[in-house]
Parts: C-alpha cells; sequence; structure tokens
C-alpha cells in the first residue's frame, strides 16, 4: 500500500515539476488593441474581481472591456472588466491615486502613461502614472484586489474613490467606518440594467476626506460611540488624502461583493487578510500555473507558446464566481440565496462561448461545467428562464437563441454529472416553448418570417440547433415523445433553405424576399449574412449535404465561401472581421464552417484552412485577435484547433479533427489520466479524445419535416396578379385555399394545386404540401389591390437597408409595425424626406396624416416638423399646415406617431408632404455627430 501511495506521489510531484511556470507565457496585452477588447489588468482564474486600468470612459465599442491600447491615458483603477464583449459594462469601484490639490474631475485626476512604463502578466499589473510619478501595482484574490501605490514624490496624496466611472450610477453610498475602512454600494445601468456591487476598502494608513461631490445627502452620527459619516447619492465621489514622505506606499485593499457589505466584510475576512502584496501576487501566479497546465503545450516557438498560453489565460477569465466565501449570492430575482455543492457564477455569452469554450471546459473543466449548469437551473427557478446572455444576475437578453442547452446537452452527452438531469431537461424545454423572439411564429409555421421577427433567418437556424440539442436530452432520458417532437423541429431550417441557390434565405409574405445578395448584412441575420448562416445546421450536416445534392456539390459549396469577395454589403457591421472570401474568422457563426470538409472526405481542405488561419489570424501583439475575444470563444477555437479537434455539433460526444499544430500536448484530465497528442496521433483517436467512454443512447425513431411551400405573386397589384405556388421538394403535393376581401370564404376547403391562377381582389391564399402522409405547415401570404391609383414621387433617397415594398408602400394602406426591422418602413438618414402624391385628378380632402417611428438608441428620430402642401399642376404648390414634433428626442421608447392634421375641405390633385430631419445627433446621445435617420411609412389622404 506504501509503495502504490508513493507511486502517485510522485505521479504528482512529477506533473507539478513539469507543469510549473506557464504564467510566463501569458502576455494580457493581446487583444487589447485592434477590435480584440480584452483588458490587461490582474485576475485569477474565474474571479469576481478583474482589477484592471481604466482608459475609456466613453462607452465605445473598443472600450467596452474600458481599456485599449492606442490610449494615452488612465482614469483610474475598477474592479470588474468585461473580456472582449461587443457591448460596454462593469468598471465598478475605480480609485485613482494623485498628489497635491485634489480633484473630483476625471480630466483633472486623469493621467497621461507610456507603455514603456506598462507591465501586464497572469495575476499582476504594474504602470507609472505620468502626472504625479506614481508607481501603481495591482494584483488580485477571487473577490479582494490588492493596490500598490508608491508615491516618488513627497507631499498630499490623494486617493480618488469615483463612483459616477463609466456607466450611469442609479444610487450609490460611502459609509466610513473608521479613518483606515471605508464601505461602498453602487447600484448602476448600463448593459445590465440593474447591477448591483458592494465593496470594503482597507487603506493602510489613516486617510481623511479632503474633497467631497454628491448630489444626494451627508448623514453624521455617533453610532458605538464613533463618530459615523455616510454620504448617498446619485452623484458620488470622494478624495481621501495624507501626507507621503518621498519614496512611501500607500497599500488598498478592497474587496467586492454582489449581496451586501457583510458580504464583502467575509470576503475580506477570507481573502484579504494579508498585508504582503508580493504573496497575494505568488498565489495569483501558482492559481494561473494550476489551471494552464492543465494543457501542456512543447513548442521551440516562444511566440507561439505565448499565444497559446494566453489564449487559456483568456478562457479561465470567465465565467466569474460571483458569490460570496459563505456561498451567498444574488438570485436573478434579485433576492438572496446559498449554494449549496455548487459555485455560482456569472457572465455568459453563451452565443458565442456554446460552439468552442464550453466543448473545451467539458474536456478539462468537468466539475467546473456541471457548475455552470447548476447555475443555469438555479437562474431558471429563479428568473423564469435559462441564461442567454446573462451578466451580474441581469438577463441582457443580448444575442438569440436559447443556447444554454446546448452546453447541458453536450455535459450529459460527455457523462458529465453533479447536477439533475431532469431538472436540466425541465428548464431546457421551458426555454423551447416560450412565445418570445419570434418563437410562437416558429412553433406554429416551424420557421420565422421576415414578417414575424428580425434576424428570422438566424433564429431559426439557431433554434433548430438548439431543439436538437433538447432532443438529445430526452433521448439520454428515455423520453421518447419529446425526442421525437424536438426532432422534427431541429429540421426547421428547411423552411429557409433555397434549393435553388442553396443558400439559407429569408421568406416575407410567403414568399423568398427579394432583391437577395448572400453577402448583404441586414435586419435578417445576426451580425452577419447568408454566407455565414447557410452552413449553420451544425446538428444535421449530411441533411444539409442531402440538400446541395451531395457531398461534391456541398464542397464546391464550402469551396465558394473561401472563394467569395472579400467584401460584404449592406450595413457596415463592425464584428464582421478576419474575411477569408466571406468565410470570418472574427466572428462565430463562420467558427465551425473550415471543418466542414471533413464530412465530405476532403480533411486535407480542413487542414489547410485551419493551419493558414492558426499561422496568420492570432499573433503575439496587442491587435493580435482577429476579431473580439467574446468571452473566450475566439481563443477557445485556437486551443481546440492546435490541438486537432473542434467541436462542430456540441451536443455529440466527439470532435471533429484537423492536424496537431504542436510537435506534442499532454492534456491532464479531471479523473488523473493524461491524453498525449503528437503530430502523428490518428484522426479516430482524436475524434473520441476524453469522450472514449462516452455511453451511445436507443435512437428513437422520428419524422421527417416536409417543407412549408413557397406563394409567389405581387404583394401590390393594380388590376391583377399571377399565383404561383411551388414546393420545396419535387416529390411534394401542394394543397391551396383563397379568400378574398369580399367573399370571406371563396374557397372553404384546401384543393389541389394544378398550376398558377389569377386574383383580381385583395385576397389571402394559403398552401400547405404534402409527402409520404406528413404534412408541412400552411403558409399565408396576403397580396393586396391597391386602394388608389395613385403615384408618388420621393425626393429624398432611402438607405438601401429600409426600402420596404418601395415606394409604393407609403400609400398602400399598410401601416409598418413598431419592430421597424421586419423591413416595413421606409428610412432616410441625414435628409429631409419629400414626396408628391399625384392623385390622378383632382380630389377634395379634409385630412392629412404621415406615420413616422422613433427608436433612439438605433439614431430613428422624430422629424422636427412635417408640412403638408396642395397643388393643381404639381409645380406650383401651397403651404396647408405645419405639424410639430411633440416627442422628446431622449424618449428612448420605441413608438410611432401619426403627424395628422386637420384642414378646411381643400380640393388638389397633388399632395406634397416635407418632414424636416433631427440633424446630427446631439452630445448625449451614444452616437454623437452621427446623422439621424427618419423613417416613414404610410402617408394618407381622406
Amino acid at each position: 500500500m506504501m509503495k502504490k501511495i508513493l507511486v502517485v506521489l510522485l505521479g504528482i510531484v512529477a506533473h507539478n515539476l513539469f507543469s510549473q511556470n506557464y504564467s510566463q507565457y501569458v502576455n494580457p496585452f493581446i487583444g487589447t488593441g485592434g477590435h480584440g477588447h480584452t483588458f490587461p489588468g490582474a485576475i485569477v482564474p474565474f474571479g469576481m474581481v478583474q482589477l484592471s486600468p481604466d482608459t475609456r470612459v466613453d462607452g465605445s465599442w473598443d472600450g467596452c472591456s474600458g481599456y485599449h491600447y492606442s490610449d494615452s491615458v488612465i482614469y483610474g483603477f475598477s474592479h470588474t472588466h468585461l473580456n472582449g464583449t461587443g457591448v460596454s459594462d462593469y468598471g465598478d469601484i475605480m480609485l485613482m491615486p494623485t498628489i497635491g490639490n485634489p480633484s473630483l474631475d476625471s480630466k483633472q485626476y486623469s493621467s497621461k502613461f507610456s507603455h514603456k512604463n506598462e507591465k501586464a502578466s497572469a495575476g499582476f499589473y504594474a504602470v507609472t502614472l505620468d502626472k504625479n510619478n506614481i508607481d501603481v501595482r495591482l494584483t488580485t484574490t477571487k473577490r479582494v484586489g490588492y493596490h500598490e501605490y508608491t508615491f516618488n514624490k513627497a507631499g498630499n496624496a490623494n486617493i480618488i474613490l469615483d463612483l459616477n466611472h463609466r456607466d450611469k450610477l442609479l444610487e450609490g453610498e460611502v459609509k466610513i467606518i473608521d479613518n483606515k475602512t471605508i464601505e461602498v454600494f453602487r447600484r448602476s445601468e448600463a448593459w445590465a440594467t440593474n447591477q448591483y456591487i458592494y465593496a470594503r476598502i482597507e487603506f493602510s494608513k489613516p486617510m481623511k476626506i479632503s474633497k467631497e461631490f454628491l448630489s444626494g445627502e451627508k448623514i453624521e452620527g455617533i453610532s458605538e460611540g464613533k463618530k459615523k459619516v455616510s454620504f448617498y447619492g446619485t452623484k458620488l465621489a470622494l478624495a481621501f488624502s495624507t501626507q507621503v514622505k518621498k519614496g512611501e506606499k500607500i497599500l488598498v485593499k478592497v474587496s467586492i461583493s454582489p449581496t451586501g457589505y457583510e458580504g464583502a466584510a467575509k470576503n475580506m475576512l477570507a481573502e484579504g487578510k494579508s498585508n504582503d502584496f508580493e504573496a497575494i501576487k505568488k498565489q495569483a501566479v501558482a492559481d494561473w500555473d494550476k489551471e494552464l497546465s492543465k494543457i501542456e503545450v512543447k513548442s521551440s516557438d516562444k511566440d507561439k507558446l505565448t499565444v497559446f498560453y494566453t489564449a487559456m489565460y483568456h478562457v479561465f477569465t470567465q465565467p466569474n464566481i460571483n458569490m460570496d466565501v459563505d456561498g451567498k449570492y444574488r438570485g436573478r430575482d434579485n433576492k438572496f440565496y446559498m449554494a449549496k455543492g455548487f459555485d455560482y457564477y456569472s457572465v455568459f455569452s453563451l452565443w458565442d462561448t456554446f460552439r468552442g469554450a464550453h466543448p473545451l471546459m467539458s474536456l478539462i473543466e468537468r466539475k467546473r461545467t456541471a457548475d455552470f449548469i447548476n447555475t443555469f437551473i438555479k437562474q431558471y427557478e429563479q428568473g423564469g428562464k435559462l441564461p442567454v446572455w446573462e451578466l451580474a444576475s441581469n438577463e441582457t437578453e443580448c444575442m438569440i437563441g436559447y443556447h444554454a442547452v446546448s452546453v447541458i446537452a453536450d455535459a450529459m452527452a460527455k457523462g458529465i454529472t453533479g447536477f439533475d438531469y431532469e431538472k436540466a431537461f425541465e428548464a431546457s424545454k421551458h426555454s423551447a416553448m416560450l412565445d418570445i423572439f419570434g418563437l410562437n411564429a416558429y412553433k406554429q409555421n416551424n420557421y420565422i418570417a421576415i414578417d414575424d421577427e428580425h434576424e428570422s433567418v438566424s433564429k431559426t437556424v439557431e433554434y433548430a440547433y438548439d431543439d436538437w440539442c433538447i432532443a438529445q436530452m430526452a433521448k439520454i432520458l428515455g423520453k421518447k415523445e419529446n425526442y421525437q417532437y424536438f426532432m422534427k423541429r431541429s429540421q426547421n431550417w428547411k423552411n429557409l433553405y433555397n434549393p435553388k441557390n442553396g443558400f439559407m434565405q429569408p421568406r416575407k409574405n410567403g414568399n423568398w424576399y427579394e432583391p437577395f445578395e448572400p453577402r448583404e448584412v441586414n435586419n435578417n441575420y445576426t451580425e452577419g449574412n447568408s454566407w455565414h448562416y447557410s452552413y449553420s445546421v451544425q446538428q444535421d450536416i449530411p441533411g444539409l449535404i442531402a440538400a446541395h445534392g451531395g457531398k461534391e456539390k456541398f464542397e464546391q459549396f464550402i469551396d465558394a465561401i473561401f472563394a467569395a469577395p472579400d467584401k460584404t454589403t449592406g450595413r457596415e457591421q463592425v464584428d464582421i472581421t478576419g474575411l477569408m472570401g466571406q468565410y470570418a474568422q472574427g466572428n462565430e457563426p463562420s467558427h465551425h464552417i473550415a471543418y466542414l470538409y471533413n464530412y465530405v472526405g476532403k480533411p486535407e481542405k480542413t487542414d489547410a484552412k485551419i493551419k493558414y488561419i492558426l499561422d496568420n489570424y492570432y499573433k503575439n501583439a496587442p491587435d493580435g485577435l482577429i476579431g473580439n475575444e467574446d468571452c473566450g470563444q475566439m481563443s477557445a477555437w485556437y486551443i481546440l484547433s492546435t490541438m486537432g479537434i473542434y467541436a462542430v455539433t456540441p451536443g455529440l460526444p466527439e470532435w471533429q479533427t484537423t492536424k496537431p499544430y504542436f510537435d506534442e500536448v499532454k492534456i491532464h484530465l479531471e479523473d488523473g489520466t493524461t491524453r498525449t497528442i503528437t503530430k502523428s496521433t490518428s484522426k479516430d483517436e482524436l475524434k473520441k479524445l476524453g469522450f472514449e467512454n462516452a455511453k451511445t443512447f436507443k435512437d428513437f425513431k422520428y419524422d421527417e419535416l416536409t417543407a412549408s411551400p413557397v406563394i409567389a405573386a405581387a404583394r401590390i397589384f393594380d388590376l391583377n396578379t399571377k399565383v404561383e405556388i411551388t414546393g420545396l421538394d419535387p416529390a411534394d403535393k401542394i394543397y391551396y385555399m383563397t379568400m378574398d376581401e369580399d367573399d370571406a370564404n371563396v374557397r372553404k376547403t384546401f384543393i389541389p394545386y394544378k398550376g398558377p391562377f389569377t386574383i383580381t381582389k385583395t385576397t389571402q391564399v394559403s398552401a400547405y404540401a404534402e409527402r409520404n402522409g406528413d404534412k408541412s405547415s400552411v403558409t399565408v401570404a396576403n397580396f393586396n389591390r391597391r386602394p388608389n391609383n395613385w403615384d408618388i414621387t420621393v425626393n429624398a433617397t432611402a438607405n438601401p437597408q429600409y426600402t420596404a415594398s418601395g415606394k409604393l408602400s407609403l400609400i398602400d394602406g399598410i401601416t409598418g409595425d413598431v419592430n421597424w426591422r421586419k423591413g416595413e418602413w421606409l428610412g432616410y438618414q441625414g435628409q429631409t424626406f419629400e414626396a408628391i402624391i399625384d392623385m390622378k385628378s383632382p380630389q377634395q380632402f379634409t385630412k392629412l396624416s404621415s406615420t413616422y417611428l422613433q427608436d433612439s438608441k438605433a439614431w430613428i428620430l422624430m422629424p422636427k416638423k412635417v408640412e403638408y402642401f396642395a397643388s393643381m399642376n404639381g409645380k406650383d404648390f401651397v403651404l396647408l399646415k405645419t405639424v410639430d414634433n411633440t416627442v422628446d428626442p431622449k424618449d428612448e421608447t420605441i413608438q410611432t406617431k401619426d403627424f395628422s392634421t386637420e384642414i378646411l375641405p381643400t380640393e388638389a390633385r397633388y399632395i406634397k408632404v416635407k418632414a424636416y430631419h433631427f440633424g446630427k445627433l446631439p452630445e448625449w446621445h451614444l452616437g454623437a455627430g452621427g446623422d439621424a435617420y427618419i423613417f416613414i411609412d404610410e402617408i394618407s389622404v381622406k
């Protein structure tokens, strides 16, 4: 027995000796330039504290993390930061050391700095503040940030605490406990609309308040025989000061908590007792070495080692522990709970991370994966649904899908235990059965159309993948009916697959949406275009290959994305970067595409593309990431791909493979075993790496989905229009029914479709396809005979993204939905809108109106005023009425307004409408200086 113990101990010692100091390769500056959106400050793996300098306070896109390498001014050092996101938040509990007369104006207390005097490594950050020659060093534990300020000049030293830093302060409080201790509360609004954070701050020497700024109240009193002061307000900043000698150091410790002052005090007691900065720094390095050594890479190229281990560092930066040391956490319902038997986390960027970061964790972080899923289950129980993009106990509803189900299905398929499978399935099914974000139409029609919801293509294909994930859970749990239901739903992508061109194409009013350009970035896709989403059938690649007509055709289609022109059209989308043709390594929807060559028997093409990306798009430099890091996904792709594996289909206990990049990789799994990968490791070994013993479960039979037919005709017509109905499979039989405006039931039952037919009235056409006894959902299309024979001339140029059905849609009697992303509005940027309606003959009227939309956040503002003119000859116009705007441009409610006016009976042939655009966006707007849009839909004359 003794001998056996000795062997085990030797194994542990040998591993530790071999694995120490991988943190030496971490370069936290990778991704802080370009569009990486990372931060360089101190953090330990999955820590609650991210203690980092802030060089951006404006909420700009490239300043999402609070820091950008191109900047030269530091405003202070705050304790929470986001790693590589596309929206700004965090930057809580900001401290800044200065010397001399204290100022609470950020322009005064900020300081220039130079990258020459800046250092960052795993768990450590240091910089010299040029303005006052102060050396700052930062390190951290999970919940406590450690600051060391060295004042290189004697004088009045200040530490500024500014609670107004970065996001909007809803309420703040500072309690003076004694001359070395304060407590801080900050509730703020940004991406997370209601974020709570508490802090306990301990100075190493007595400090006194030398300056204060607040819009609120200052409360002084006696408590426990001591004088107590509290500050409370929606604007709050304080300066704490003391005299220092030249070279004197002040140490500051800050513990944070999501629950309260008591939690911050407990966290300080557990992790903030040390006054030895070096010892804490050393422990942070040890924490990183432990995590980083889970994958050991051999390479003679130090830059490649740096890129690899910094990628590991970025993956392990989040999700973040979000409970106090005793397990207390703030639930999604804002109530307090105790985590029992698991750790509670926050920051789940699931649209990004389900693809690579979570599959990587399922290999080397199995226990933590169970904790993430236990967190999901608690969020379902306490907040009503699984997280989509959860941040600080807030659901941001950012991005699309319900991808928590992917993480759960992947864990179950790979045999990860430690969470309640039944409860996880219940929560997953609940997410899929809601009626939000187009899901109601998706469930009823088996796809989402433009008419139902914006980003309809992306939502349809991603919901279908998530449904497949739920089906895999049902299979593991032996739930046959649920499996069959969700497997059928997982085929809903077939309703948007256009067999004529091989693309996922949006549908509108029963037809394909035209004009169609697969490179166009528009509101039918999420951060992408049809190229990016036409391969997003991760759950059924063989089915997608069959739809294309076989492996050879599908190989040509994969070739085509890489050969396409490398420019997108339509809306400018900052996230689409790293283009190889239309393949975009800088954004997640492309991340699996190069691996699809494996499915058509061309693994050498996968190998070539992956190697090119690894060689060219990941560098040891501030701009070394080709796109947003996105909470570890960009880096996880690199880590997995260098090991020769990638999860095209999370939820399957297997990897797609490519040629390993490094000479040797050792992966240390939680069960104590090690897997070694070399360039000669077989693809069969790689395919099941880490999941060699995953169980297989019996498949149940399920029905194939019959796709819904397409109904084509002129949506608005003059006298008549021809209606044509087409099935998406040649074997489909089509049945249809029509109802027109005069006779509610022209055809009361569905009849077989024999060929095109003509309609002469406003008519609704319904149709379904049938194949092998299985019926599709019913396609419904409405075709409107024009209510008039008027003509309209528009003297303004609509943005190509916002043209509705053309200029006639301004006078077709159909008004746009408040969800303008569905495409019913005409949008004009930076222009005054002018239109002249020709009613063809003189008409008498008493009322004029035109309808506009406001979505201030999206730059769409009401016109300043609308003028109505009349004319008999189309040249000489008389002003009839001016209608002024009454909607506040700061009102962020998405709303429509009818600028209508009653006039005395007037006769004219021509009506002119002139709507004056708002102009440049003002300083208070995030898009300050940009041109506002006018959105108009319906003009009426009565």
